[in-house]
């Protein structure tokens, strides 16, 4: 399946039914008064995240999603049925935003979150409701309300564990097929990967996700090479495990590339710039022991873990799976630990009560006299 991560949708909820205008006719009843039921509600449109889906590609050859109508109020007091919901699933990672003005309404970040991106408008009312004392045969009934319509702007990225990133043909397609059941495409020549791949690793009991992003180069925080598109993906991930070509086809210097994809994720991202990292010297089986550990030692002075590895052979590849498996989880503890704290309340002691009310609970307090009142309980 194709693979896109940006679309523009348009959604629309239904319209709510009118409400009817009716009287009770039965036999030895003439005048059995009013009796129009209320119009049903106009069905809504809910974003749903979907661990299913990877890519936004549906969207792009359907970017109208318009929910039904609400049906019209009947006699009897029969109120119309309502329309239904329409779901859209989107992978999850999907950033949803107004297209016009650009704000963001809402990070679908976890399976089956959901959002609801229109909501449908209630049904009016039947003539049974405007039945007063001196009106005692209503000819009015009230319209359905208009649903709601919007344009949206969905941008996907990546939800994974791992992310392998480095210079274009850096080995990190070899890899990835390597250590999980993942099979982009891979060739002998830089930008063979053009769209990111996921795949999933399985150390003993325990498993996580891996993405591979497509190679980048100078200047890819400014859009070189769709830089930019790719970083995004980035962002999201728990480690990043940068790749080093040991022996460059080009005869460059491992260390000056290196420092040349760390400079852009300093540049696109001060969050991306400090995330952990694992420096791998990729293709490995190229180097003999005395330029293996030359190189490991000049890339150790930048502070992080260096390993090499040979995705061909194997070398050194089962032992670097296990201590990644460690920090993954380790990762993983403290985002679950992390989250907690960010959902734990910020006002100890008092918890905000709604009630949602036609007039004023308390006449001596100094709040508003209609609508939502709000109390702090102690």
């Amino acid at each position: 399946m194709r693979f896109l991560d940006e679309v523009k949708i348009y959604v629309r909820s239904g319209d709510g039914g009118n409400g009817a205008v009716s009287f009770r006719r039965e036999k030895f009843i003439p005048y059995g008064g009013p009796d129009g039921g209320d119009g049903g509600r106009g069905g809504d449109v809910v974003l749903l995240a979907d661990a299913q889906l990877n890519t936004l590609i549906d969207y792009r050859y359907r970017p109208h999603v318009k929910a039904r109508n609400g049906v019209s109020g009947m006699g009897q007091s029969r109120t119309g049925p309502s329309a239904a919901t329409i779901v859209v699933r989107v992978p999850v990672g999907t950033l949803v935003r107004d297209e016009i003005s650009g704000e963001i309404l809402c990070d679908l970040a976890n399976p089956g979150q959901q959002y609801l991106a229109a909501k449908g408008g209630d049904g009016g009312r039947g003539n049974q409701h405007f039945k007063t004392s001196t009106n005692r045969a209503p000819r009015r009934a009230d319209p359905g309300y208009p649903g709601e319509e919007r344009t949206l702007r969905l941008e996907l990225k990546l939800l994974a564990d791992v992310g392998l990133i480095g210079m274009p043909n850096a080995g990190k397609s070899t890899l990835i097929s390597r250590i999980s059941a993942a099979r982009p495409k891979i060739a002998d020549y830089p930008f063979t990967t053009i769209t990111p791949n996921l795949g999933v690793v399985r150390h003993d009991d325990f498993s996580y996700v891996v993405a591979d992003i497509p190679g980048l180069i100078e200047g890819a925080h400014d859009g070189a090479g769709l830089g930019h598109l790719f970083l995004k993906h980035v962002e999201r991930c728990r480690l990043l495990v940068h790749l080093v070509e040991a022996l460059p086809p080009d005869d460059s210097d491992p260390v000056a590339n290196l420092h040349v994809i760390e400079q852009e994720l300093v540049a696109y991202s001060s969050t991306l710039a400090a995330k952990p990292r694992w420096i791998v010297v990729s293709k490995g089986d190229l180097i003999d022991d005395k330029q293996r550990l030359r190189l490991e030692k000049k890339l150790a002075k930048l502070g992080e873990k260096v390993t090499t590895l040979s995705s061909v052979t194997g070398q050194g590849l089962e032992d670097w799976l296990g201590k990644l498996a460690g920090r993954v989880r380790k990762a993983q503890l403290e985002d679950t630990q992390r989250t907690s704290l960010e959902d734990a309340p910020t006002r100890a002691g008092a918890t905000q009560v709604h009630h949602e009310v036609d007039r004023d609970d308390d006449p001596d307090d100094e709040d508003q006299d209609e609508g939502v009142e709000c109390v702090w309980v102690s």
